[in-house]
Formats: C-alpha cells, structure tokens, sequence
C-alpha cells in the first residue's frame, strides 16, 4: 500500500495542464472491439484504472500499440471470447468498473458477452440494472444467478426498438448506445444520459460510421449499420481534475494557471466555484486563479444558505462533490452539501474533522460545513484515502493544513489522477511518494 507524506501550508504558483479524461477514456476504449479496423486515440491519461482496461482487452485478443505515452492504436481484429470464461477475465474485469462497457460492443458485433459483477470505488450501491434493460430491448437474452455473480447477455440479431431509461445512466447510456449503433433498425433512447463524454463517444462512433442523432441532449436516435470504420479520436481535458485543481488553488492561496481546459465543456462547474467565493477568469481556452486570502460562500436571495448539489447532466457532476466539500471548509460562511447520488460518498468527512474542519454530517447524503475563512487552519493528520475523489480532496485538505499528513491507500487516487504528486511537486508542493 503505497503512502504521501504532504508537508502542508505551502503555496503553489505556475500552470498546469490537465490529463484526459478518465471516464471518456473508458468509454471510448471500449468503443474499439466495435471494428476490426484500426483506431487511434489520442490524449489517454496514464492511470491505473484505464491501464487496467487496457490490458483486459489486449487479453481479449484486441492489438494495442503505444505511439506516445499518451497516444494509442487499437486493432480488434481477433477477438477471443473463450478468454471471457477463464477466472483470469473474471479477475481483471471484477477490478474495474469500466470494464462494464465492453458488453455492448461485444454483444452487437458477436451476439454475446459475458461480465462479472464489476468493482470499482465504495461509495454505495452502483446498479447495472439500466445496462441489461436496454440490451434486453434490443432483443438479446441476459442471465443472472445470484448464487454466481456473472452476467451473461446474448442475441441472434439486435433490433432497433423504443426505449426509455429509468435512469440517466453514464456508463448505461455508453453501454446501450454500443450495443445499438449495430442493430437492425432504429433505436430511440429517452432519458439518455448527455454529459460531455457521451457527446464524444457519439462523435467517435460518427467518425467510424454510426448514424446517431440528438447529440447532447438526453434523447438519442441511432439507426444501425451493417459495420463500422476505423478512426483517430482525441479525449477531452478531465473536468474533474479542472475542478480539483480549482479548488487546490482557492485551498492553499496559490495563483494558477489550468491550460487547454475545453472550457465550453465545463458545464456550470466554473459558476459553481464561483458560488464559493472564488475567483476564476477564463483567458482562451485557460482558467487564471488568483492567489486568495479569502473567499466567502455566497446566499440565496432571501439570505439562506447556500446548497451545491449533484445532478445529471448538465447539472453538476457527482464526482466533484468532494472537492466542492474540503474547500468550502476554509471559506467564509457556510454551505449545505448535498450528495444525491452516492449514499456513502460523504463519509470521508470524519477525517476532516479530526483536521478542524467544522462539518455537520446531516444523514448519509448531507453535510453543513461552516467555513473557517482561513482563522483556523487545519492540521496535519494520518488519514486513508476511500475513494478516488475523496482521496484527492485529503490530499487537498494535507496541502492545505499546517504541519505534516500522512495519507496512506494512495492507490485509491493514482486510480484517477496521473502522478499528481510530481505535478503539484512541480509547481510547489512538498508531496513524498513512499
């Protein structure tokens, strides 16, 4: 188990240019066993989550060859589907959520695949049921015995059909649209999800193609083909590592410069910062922050507390709760966080408090954090990372806090943020890898 020792209370000053995009990455990865054409992918982000999904379809049969360290050709050409019955598919895949997202692919162009119950973060109860609805509308057989936690979908041929989904599922929405664009017919998928991501998985899919429209909104129609094409796709910057990055600069008065943002794909994060009191300016494609004594929580109009909550897209993504969570614990005023979501996603808050941060955990999905405007640092302790997203915000909080933390599980947060400690380390930090 690899550990950070942070000497905290430093300020950082310089720019810094975010990674791709972790869970387009997966997504768009995924995409590649939809044809045995050649596909490059460009901005790849060298972490352990989609490392690990690589090497799961490399031992499907899929041809990887690495450019760049970022840069990557795919070749799905001989698939081996026996591999899926071996404990070592059941192994890889179990490990990582993402690798939920090869069945749609597999299933459309082979008529069958196969998936144990996938991993990933422990931040509650994550149901796939969306997945195997969709497929089950396009026509295929799934089966589930409990007693084994495999899931097994098959189908002769897929047909376009009407569907609705019960929820705007991310990585559902990915998986159905895969599993469609090679259906007879066409499909009509309501309550799609729309994030950024999605948009460009249906952009890749065109470029190969597909026939789908309605991108970015929550209503997609996709009309099927025969087979798609090869091509070159470029990941977006990570929103959720631009957001953290904000929320580093406001936590430890640092002035920082995010560059090639693809600010237009921000959403409403930026405003959503703003709403803490910081100060954020968009020069280009860049976010310039100044170094900040303070920064005070805005109200509502009637003078009540201010609540930042999830929401699907284009509301505020869940996976920046955290972050949004550790800075307001060093501004002036207070916020309600609420975690729609994720019922366990919250429960890192324990450890900022042993910090001196001032947080009241509401309920599962709840936390009032009065912040300290910066009278009382917080200070430095031995914490656990849980999560990815948690993890980052420790590390935030350590950063941030006088004197020395130790923060072990590290693994946690390399699943989701490449070498961040000799990054930050670059412009500053003193972060020791052990």
């Amino acid at each position: 188990m690899g550990t950070f020792i942070v000497n905290g209370g430093k300020s950082l000053h310089g720019e810094i240019r975010p990674q791709g995009a972790k869970n387009e990455a997966l997504q768009v990865i995924c995409a590649t066993l939809l044809t045995k054409s050649k596909i490059t992918i460009r901005n790849i982000p060298d972490i352990s989550d989609v490392n690990r999904l690589i090497e799961l379809v490399e031992c499907l049969g899929v041809r990887v060859n690495r450019l760049e360290r970022s840069v990557a050709e795919f070749e799905a050409v001989d698939i081996n589907l026996d591999y899926m019955q071996t404990p070592d598919f059941r192994t890889q895949s179990a490990s990582i959520r993402g690798s939920i997202m090869i069945v749609g692919p597999l299933l459309a162009r082979f008529g069958k695949a196969f998936i144990p119950k996938p991993g990933g973060d422990k931040i509650g109860r994550r149901r796939v049921d969306t997945h195997f609805a969709g497929f089950m509308k396009l026509g295929a057989d799934f089966e589930f015995d409990s007693s084994d936690p495999f899931f097994r979908v098959k189908a002769r041929e897929l047909r376009g059909t009407y569907m609705h989904l019960d929820e705007a599922s991310v990585t559902g929405t990915a998986n159905i649209i895969m599993a469609a664009v090679l259906a007879k017919g066409r499909t009509t998928i309501y309550n799609a999800a729309c994030e950024p991501y999605i948009q460009q998985l249906c952009r890749m899919l065109v470029s190969m193609g597909a026939i789908i429209e309605g991108i970015g909104s929550n209503l997609l129609y996709i009309t099927g083909v025969e087979s798609l094409s090869g091509c070159t796709h470029t990941i977006l910057p990570d929103m959720i590592e631009i957001g953290s990055f904000i929320g580093l600069a406001a936590m430890t008065e640092s002035e920082l410069t995010i560059k090639d943002t693809s600010f237009e794909n921000l959403g409403i994060i930026p405003d959503s910062f703003r709403r803490l009191g910081i100060s954020l300016e968009r020069r280009g494609d860049d976010i310039y922050i100044p170094a900040m004594r303070h920064y005070e929580i805005e109200t509502f109009i009637d003078g009540s507390i201010m609540t930042i909550s999830d929401a699907i897209w284009p509301g505020l993504t869940p996976d920046l709760l955290s972050v949004f969570l550790v800075t307001a614990t060093q501004a002036k005023g207070a916020v309600l966080i609420h975690q729609k979501m994720f019922e366990s996603r919250l429960f890192f808050v324990d450890k900022l408090i042993d910090m001196g941060a001032q947080i009241i955990l509401c309920d599962p999905h709840r936390a009032t954090v009065i912040g300290l405007d910066k009278a009382h640092r917080l200070k430095g302790t031995v914490m656990s990372s849980p999560d990815i997203r948690a993890g980052v915000a420790l590390l935030i909080a350590a950063l941030s806090a006088e004197g020395k933390s130790v923060i072990h599980n590290i693994e946690q947060i390399d699943r989701g943020y490449q070498e961040i400690d000799l990054r930050l380390n670059a412009l500053g930090a003193d972060i020791s890898r052990v």
